[in-house]
């Protein structure tokens, strides 16, 4: 079982230690970081968040509940109150023997619940590289529907990547947790 707790400066170094290739930093966060991760631009990327109505991302670490053990990472962020939406972004299961267990689908399930059940959402959306197939079966299975694709949109490895824009609805989400 995995449980979200708020990322802190305490967690930089792990995150750091995870992503250690410029191909999975791209496939985590896009174009937001450059490789390699540093203490600094992580300081930036969770100022002023996961305070509720006063900021517009959530930044997560993933925590085995059984082991204890920090296993991933993902953020609720782009958070509209007025339109009662959010996006996901930057998931990441963090050791590779860990990738393929349903680890991400529970990360996922877990910020959904939070959306959806703490925060009163109406829609979260989120974006996942075309050729990121497990990502994408793990949205599908979470109960995201494809709404589209934003083709060739970050050129990496001299060739241009699509991206799959997913999303759920507050309906569908009940519909799936009565």
């Amino acid at each position: 079982m995995i449980k979200l707790e708020p990322f802190v400066q305490n967690d930089f170094q792990q995150l750091m230690d995870w992503v250690d290739s410029e191909e999975l930093l791209i496939q985590w966060s896009g174009s937001l970081f450059s490789f390699p991760l540093t203490m600094r631009s992580l300081e930036w990327y969770v100022t002023n968040t996961n305070v509720i109505n006063e900021s517009d991302a959530f930044v997560y670490k993933a925590v085995d509940t059984e082991t204890g053990l920090v296993v991933g990472h993902i953020s609720l962020g782009g958070l509209s109150w007025k339109n009662r939406s959010s996006r996901i972004s930057r998931v990441l299961v963090g050791n590779a023997d860990r990738h393929q267990k349903g680890i991400g689908q529970q990360m996922t399930r877990a910020a959904l619940k939070i959306g959806f059940e703490e925060l009163g959402l109406h829609r979260i959306s989120l974006g996942v590289y075309e050729n990121n197939k497990p990502a994408l079966n793990c949205y599908l299975k979470c109960g995201f529907n494809i709404e589209g694709v934003a083709r060739d949109i970050l050129w990496f490895n001299n060739e241009y990547l699509s991206m799959v824009e997913m999303a759920i609805l507050e309906d569908e989400w009940k519909a799936m947790n009565p």
